[in-house]
């Protein structure tokens, strides 16, 4: 199979027959073998229905439904593990992403051996103080505590070679970090491509603003836990150890001062309580690089690495 088209989606029955037929007439004029898999993140209106609806019509279209609504990594996740196609394309339901750039991101991945390629909205058509202006210090920020190059983070239209999509785990809020857990996860060629941003046609957006504040913690949660997930005490301890010495260092003046130049209300200045604090905050770092380590070692994906290929 070509092609698995994965799409999130949650109370979008107004757009999604009309976002079905405009894929599958793409798929047929470029011949390509697929499959559209709608993941209904517990949508309450008649979502599920038009899926139905479709089904009934071409065995391409296939649906999971979520009992409840758990949010767009979760309805990511699951898509993934269904799809079957050599390229896994990402889109939202709205009809803000255009069908018509499958093919051309379908080329990038099988002809010019992207292992990732994410769309960019270079023109936008949202409203320019709630989404515009938010989201362009979003992707520069995104851009600087990532190193990744790309403009648009959070566009949902992505294409994928399957592998990469078999090899991250994406939850939480993680699906606007996808090209990083990629990247993490040893995929290292990310392409980006100017994408067609449309107008939205029906309904409001599931999204507020809150969305920004929980993507920075989300990246901040990436970066430490691929960088220090197996070796969690080169984390703790060494910021443990200087919180420790830093105090250590402090109460060591103190104690010199009291002794030398009889200072006897050492216990009174204000830079005894920071040492005292600074101590006790390291101790505590040290202890909780200790107990992950235990529980590190004792994981039993200890020892699971992503190996690309064996000869033998």
């Amino acid at each position: 199979m070509n092609i698995s088209i994965v799409i999130s989606l949650l109370n979008e029955a107004e757009s999604l027959p009309e976002l079905i037929t405009w894929i599958e007439k793409v798929m047929q004029e470029n011949n390509f073998t697929y499959e559209i898999i709608l993941v209904d993140d517990g949508s309450r209106d008649a979502s599920w229905s038009v899926i139905q609806a479709h089904r009934a019509k071409n065995s391409a279209v296939k649906g999971i439904k979520f009992r409840r609504n758990y949010g767009k990594s979760a309805a990511i996740y699951v898509g993934f593990e269904a799809a079957q196609g050599d390229v896994v394309i990402t889109m939202d339901a709205d009809l803000q992403d255009s069908p018509e750039e499958i093919p051309e991101l379908y080329k990038m991945i099988t002809q010019q051996d992207f292992d990732l390629v994410s769309g960019w909205k270079k023109k936008r058509y949202d409203p320019v103080f709630t989404k515009n202006i938010p989201s362009k210090l979003f992707n520069w920020a995104a851009r600087k505590a990532s190193g990744l190059k790309l403009h648009d983070f959070n566009c949902g239209l992505k294409a994928y070679k399957n592998n990469v999509v078999k090899t991250i785990e994406v939850y939480g809020e993680m699906h606007r970090w996808i090209p990083v857990l990629a990247v993490r996860a040893g995929f290292n060629k990310i392409g980006e491509k100017v994408v067609v941003h449309q107008k939205r046609k029906y309904g409001n957006t599931k999204f507020g603003i809150d969305r920004f504040i929980n993507g920075f913690l989300d990246l901040l949660s990436i970066v430490v836990i691929s960088k220090f997930a197996k070796r969690p005490m080169h984390f703790f301890g060494l910021w443990g150890s200087l919180s420790f010495l830093f105090g250590f260092f402090i109460l060591l003046y103190l104690t010199i001062a009291k002794f030398v130049f009889l200072e006897y209300k050492m216990t009174e200045r204000p830079l005894f309580f920071l040492g005292l604090l600074a101590i006790i905050f390291g101790t505590q770092l040290f202890i909780t690089g200790f107990l992950a380590e235990f529980i590190s070692r004792s994981s039993h994906e200890r020892n699971k690495y992503q190996i690309e290929q064996i000869i033998s």
